[in-house]
């Protein structure tokens, strides 16, 4: 079997991997918006996108993702709560079903930066496992309905939690 040049995986390696989480369900039109926006522009900046796969704000930041000119197959990835690969939204190039529930949530936050878009209690879940793992950054989005906006600029253990204002 052919091995893969070594620049090639180097630069896989490289690549940062940035959770987008939020609401699962869309209550408000411009979240889906803000997420597409948050998907594209990580892409664009040569990052991945992982998110729980499924969809409202985890499916609107995939397809932003997918939409990225710099878009190459691997950059969007699913961690399902089930074990129903079925279950991934259409935008994900890589979908790992792991059965975990809720309990995926700290596998969600073990990317290397967090992007927070509305949400409630799973996604605030989301926040504190990364923030108790010392992901940085932790941006959360702010101007939309959600628990997680609440969080922007609060001190956590000593340190702000970042916010972007939509």
């Amino acid at each position: 079997m052919a091995q893969a040049p070594s620049s090639v995986v180097s630069s896989l390696c490289k690549r940062p991997l940035v959770a987008v989480i939020g609401d699962g369900d869309l209550d408000h039109v411009r979240k889906a918006e803000v997420a597409e926006q948050i998907g594209r522009g990580l892409v664009d900046a040569g990052c991945r996108v992982v998110t729980g796969g499924l969809g409202g704000v985890m499916e609107a930041a995939l397809r932003g993702a997918a939409a990225s000119r710099a878009f190459r197959d691997g950059d969007t990835l699913a961690l399902l709560p089930g074990a129903d690969p079925a279950a991934a939204n259409r935008w994900a190039s890589i979908v790992i079903p792991t059965g975990l529930g809720h309990h995926r949530n700290g596998v969600v936050a073990a990317a290397d930066a967090v992007v927070a878009v509305g949400g409630g209690a799973g996604t605030l879940s989301e926040v504190a496992f990364a923030w108790v793992w010392g992901r940085a950054p932790i941006v959360v989005v702010t101007g939309l309905p959600g628990v997680t906006a609440s969080l922007a600029g609060q001190r956590l253990d000593g340190a702000a939690v970042g916010a972007y204002y939509s």
